[in-house]
């Protein structure tokens, strides 16, 4: 069998991520090289994510970049994977002929004959069941060694009205509770000390296998690994129960840190995006989650201009984010997603309407958050290194309030060398542009 130079670029969410991995894996294990950059790469595999128009934007852009390595003989062949290949199979075909073949998200497993027909000459175009994709093989983990993924479940059965995520990745499917244990316990002997436990949606794990919620059991088991944190994406109000509670508030080990996508408060705009709940049950939920949970930070994502929303509806979004003081908030631009039921009803707003409450919501998220960590000056917080910034002059990490790229930083001195991965408590002095500063005070024994 020929062995070929294959490179991987994954884009998009951390769940895209594991799949490139998984794929990677796949591919070494066939006999071929896996190579880190895509010049000088017989084939690249590019795993796509084609959510809203920025993340089709950013992978269109990716394709003609390897485009024009290949039209320079610096790259053989592109194999285009993921949610954009299963969404726009036909438009791929029709507007990029430089893509050599595609994986729907349903056969990225099928990556190695993929490649060799590829390198054959062939064209191949590969669209399996998007329900029955099999997540349990081996990965070829691609993070920091001290921070790793464990995705417990694939697809969503939620059906939010603006989110064409169910259509390109499949009805719900949870991971055997075997396979989790088994693959975490693998990540924990090779040196991960912050397991973050991901899937669209973390709280319905276990509903497709025993018909009850089982994250709260699954989080059991995982806290006996030698784990020194455990993160938590996404968690839906509707089903984070007094156990699973009990749970994070026994542990240790499990952050006080919830992601927890609302989208909004307003009832009306909750029922047109066929989100389950109330505003009263979220106040009430967020409530008890912070009479339980000390110091909990939380994280959620909102959506602004959704058909429908007027000045009213965006006036008690502000009030109910300026009393709730949710520590962190992704905002986003309603993007009308072809095939989602969002994408023709009435009232649309207009864009530019759109675009100015997520300039405001910003704003007040904004304030919130330097509100936050004024309040931390004077603390001691426990902080990951994660090595030495050269333009900051100082060593950076993460607090527990910080998940991996996508909230703020903790910026330390020490008179001494701190490697990365290495857990330290780091006494809090300023705050510089959203991030914290602070000076450290000792390692923290594992």
């Amino acid at each position: 069998m020929n062995q070929y130079q294959v490179a991987f670029i994954s884009l998009g969410c951390a769940k895209n991520l594991v799949n490139t991995e998984q794929m990677a894996a796949l591919v070494r294990a066939a006999g071929h090289t896996i190579v880190p950059d895509p010049e000088g790469a017989d084939v690249c595999v590019l795993n796509t994510c084609g959510f809203i128009d920025s993340a089709k934007r950013e992978a269109i852009d990716h394709i003609l970049e390897l485009a024009r390595l290949k039209e320079e003989g610096k790259l053989g062949r592109i194999l285009v994977a993921g949610c954009l290949s299963q969404r726009y199979r036909e438009d791929i075909r029709a507007e990029l002929p430089e893509v050599d073949g595609m994986l729907g998200t349903g056969s990225y497993t099928e990556v190695v004959s993929a490649i060799e027909e590829l390198m054959a000459g062939q064209q191949p175009e590969r669209f399996g069941d998007i329900s029955r994709t099999y997540e349990d093989g081996e990965r070829l983990v691609s993070t920091v060694p001290w921070s790793a993924y464990l995705k417990i479940a694939e697809g969503c059965d939620n059906y939010c009205a603006f989110c064409i995520i169910p259509f390109l990745r499949g009805r719900y499917r949870s991971r055997s509770m075997e396979s989790l244990l088994s693959e975490a316990r693998a990540l924990s002997d090779r040196g991960v000390k912050e397991l973050i436990v991901i899937a669209q949606d973390i709280t319905r794990y276990g509903m497709d296998l025993e018909r009850r919620p089982m994250l709260a059991e699954l989080l059991r088991e995982l806290c006996k690994l030698d784990f020194h944190w455990i993160r938590l994406h996404y968690l839906y109000p509707d089903l984070i129960t007094d156990e699973l509670i009990d749970v994070m508030a026994e542990n240790d080990k499990i952050l006080n840190y919830l992601d927890i996508p609302i989208q909004h408060c307003n009832d009306r705009i909750l029922r047109t995006m066929s989100r389950r709940g109330t505003k009263e049950q979220i106040v009430s939920l967020f409530a008890k989650l912070r009479a339980r949970l000390p110091g909990l930070v939380l994280r959620t994502s909102l959506i602004c201009g959704l058909p429908g929303e007027g000045e009213a509806e965006f006036e008690e979004l502000c009030d109910f984010l300026e009393a709730q003081r949710i520590e962190r908030a992704g905002v986003f631009q309603f993007s009308p997603e072809e095939g989602t039921r969002a994408y023709d009803m009435p009232d649309q707003v207009e864009p530019e309407v759109a675009q100015r409450r997520v300039e405001l919501v910003v704003d007040i998220q904004s304030r919130i958050m330097d509100a936050w960590n004024e309040q931390r000056l004077g603390e001691t917080l426990e902080v990951l290194c994660e090595g030495f910034d050269a333009e900051m002059d100082c060593f950076a990490g993460r607090s527990y309030a910080d998940s991996v790229d996508i909230d703020g930083r903790v910026y330390f001195t020490a008179a001494g060398e701190v490697p990365p991965g290495t857990f330290v408590r780091v006494r809090i002095t300023d705050t510089v542009d959203g991030d914290l500063m602070g000076e450290f005070e000792e390692e923290v024994a594992l």
